[in-house]
């Protein structure tokens, strides 16, 4: 079974067992987290279900496993021949989280 979840303003597929990076979420290591933005789910019998916005009564049931951060990216500008440059590094923080359970509604 499998289900595709909206978080972050990003859209992720999801299967039991699964371990995914999602923007931040409030909590700690073994908390459990509840996704209500179910988009679709699909079964093993070949069943899928797709709304036009969120499936009603659906959520994905997860377990929060730590908080991340993802690797540098390099943000460097250049202005050629003014003698002029820029370079920034940004490092997004992120959750890792473990899908426990998918509900279907």
């Amino acid at each position: 079974m499998f289900a595709v979840i909206k978080t972050g303003g990003k859209q992720y597929k999801v299967a039991p067992g699964d371990e995914i990076r999602v923007e931040t979420i409030a909590g700690a290591p073994g908390d459990s987290v509840s996704f209500g933005e179910v988009l679709m789910v699909g079964g093993d019998g070949g069943e899928t279900a797709v709304a036009a916005g969120t499936i009603t009564g659906a959520s994905v049931a997860a377990e929060i496993v730590g908080q991340v951060r993802a690797k540098k990216v390099i943000a460097f500008k250049k202005r050629r021949r003014k003698n002029s440059r820029r370079k920034r590094g940004h490092r997004q923080n992120l959750t890792l989280v473990r899908i426990g359970e998918i509900r279907a509604g």
